[in-house]
């Protein structure tokens, strides 16, 4: 079939004519870690990987597989425990890694690695972020813990477009931004690392832009990062000999794509996507595991 026949059937609609899509695949956010009765604080979840391009070019008549990736668990507080990791979002060949724990309130405990890694615990560094690899890169790394002052703040998870930041003396580090998209239609920032926490009543931190929640002190607890953003969790607060607070947990992902409305719309969906035609696109989104077919 020529290409110029090719047009004319998708101008009509015509099934068995595929587009190239565009797509957003953001997986789950990491957990925050949880603290406990030692002086240290405790790291933010990390941010799930955030991948997207256009031009990914699909086959008639075989489903593609899309997976969301859940959130991470907080870190428990007694013991206390680094945050899970996020998990896994996946788009036909294009996976996302999810964001990595926050490290628990201990020295020698740093951030996990991840599509964004987890911020690191007082004295200790955060963990790598675009891991495994990619390019252009799925995130940023975590902050570092505090290595002085009386409270040794955790450090941020980092986000999709920074990492996080670190830990001081009297505060815990700010989540890393994550990314804004344009894909769904409104723009909607994603991927964004979650805050450290910190001891007594000093500064627990702010969540990345993209779902990241904040990190706890002695007043306030941790908050969940976003559902369907990809952010990660805040990082339990508390007070050293007398309070402890778990880490929260990451926010779950999301994955959506869209192609011109010229196309047909796809053959069949599971999974119970979102589907919108605005703009000129027809525009899939997922909030849960599922395939598409065209």
């Amino acid at each position: 079939m020529s290409g110029i026949q090719q047009i004319l059937l998708a101008a009509k609609g015509a099934p068995g004519v595929t587009p190239t899509v565009e797509y957003l695949v953001v997986a789950g956010g990491g957990g925050g870690g949880g603290v406990q009765f030692n002086g240290y604080s405790a790291g933010g979840g990390g941010a799930g990987g955030y991948r997207t391009a256009t031009g990914f070019a699909v086959t008639a008549g075989s489903p593609i597989t899309v997976t969301v990736g859940a959130g991470g668990a907080g870190g428990a507080a007694s013991p206390a425990a680094n945050g899970t990791s996020g998990g896994n979002s996946v788009f036909s060949t294009i996976t996302s890694a999810g964001g990595g724990g926050g490290s628990l309130g201990v020295s020698g405990s740093s951030g996990l690695a991840g599509g964004s890694g987890g911020g690191g615990s007082g004295v200790d560094p955060g963990g790598a972020g675009n891991t495994p690899s990619t390019a252009p890169s799925q995130g940023n790394a975590g902050g570092n813990g505090s290595t002085s002052g009386t409270q040794y703040g955790g450090g941020g998870g980092g986000g999709a477009s920074a990492v996080g930041t670190n830990g001081s003396g009297t505060a815990g580090g700010n989540g890393g931004d994550g990314n804004l998209s344009g894909i769904s239609g409104s723009n909607t920032y994603y991927a964004g690392g979650g805050g450290g926490g910190v001891w007594s009543t000093g500064g627990g931190r702010s969540g990345g832009a993209g779902g990241g929640g904040n990190g706890g002190n002695l007043s306030n607890l941790a908050t969940g990062g976003t559902a369907n953003t990809g952010g990660g969790g805040g990082a339990g607060g508390g007070q050293n000999g007398a309070t402890n607070f778990a880490g929260a947990s990451g926010g779950s992902g999301i994955v959506i794509i869209r192609y011109s409305d010229a196309y047909a719309a796809a053959t069949a969906t599971t999974g119970s996507p979102t589907v919108t035609v605005s703009g000129g696109y027809r525009i899939y989104k997922w909030t849960g595991s599922g395939s598409i077919t065209f």
